[in-house]
């Protein structure tokens, strides 16, 4: 499935939000999943704003943040730090991973796009909007 005869593929990508206090809503981006299924890519970069993090809720538990966060990148990279999921292909755990949830670390709407290279496309989706 390669978009637009140009070499891209269809991407799928949601932004990875840290909700402190869900009770309150209050939100900030601090990762990104990335699926493309032409390639069976699926990748999840974070990068956690410890001050944001602390204006929202000065108690929040950062290192419980940073480790949800690392899991979503260990479901993306499959193997054993994907647990169950290790089993599953690129697709479904991108649709595991960005299914709602109420918690701290929580996947905001999918949007799509065109790229070559799904590998940058997730550096370039972190830079302009979680960093």
């Amino acid at each position: 499935m390669t978009g637009q005869g140009l070499g891209r593929d269809v991407f799928e990508y949601a932004l990875l939000r840290v909700v402190p206090r869900v009770d309150r809503g209050e939100c900030f981006n601090a990762g990104v999943v990335v699926y493309c299924r032409a390639r069976s890519f699926v990748a999840a970069r974070t990068h956690l704003d410890e001050a944001k993090l602390r204006v929202l809720d000065p108690r929040a538990d950062v290192t419980g943040v940073r480790a949800a966060l690392r899991a979503v990148e260990g479901v993306c990279r499959g193997g054993g730090e994907a647990g169950q999921a290790a089993r599953d292909d690129a697709g479904r755990r991108f649709r595991w991973l960005i299914a709602p949830r109420s918690t701290v670390v929580q996947p905001g709407p999918v949007h799509t796009g065109l790229t070559a290279d799904p590998e940058a496309e997730v550096e370039r989706l972190l830079d302009a909007l979680v960093r």
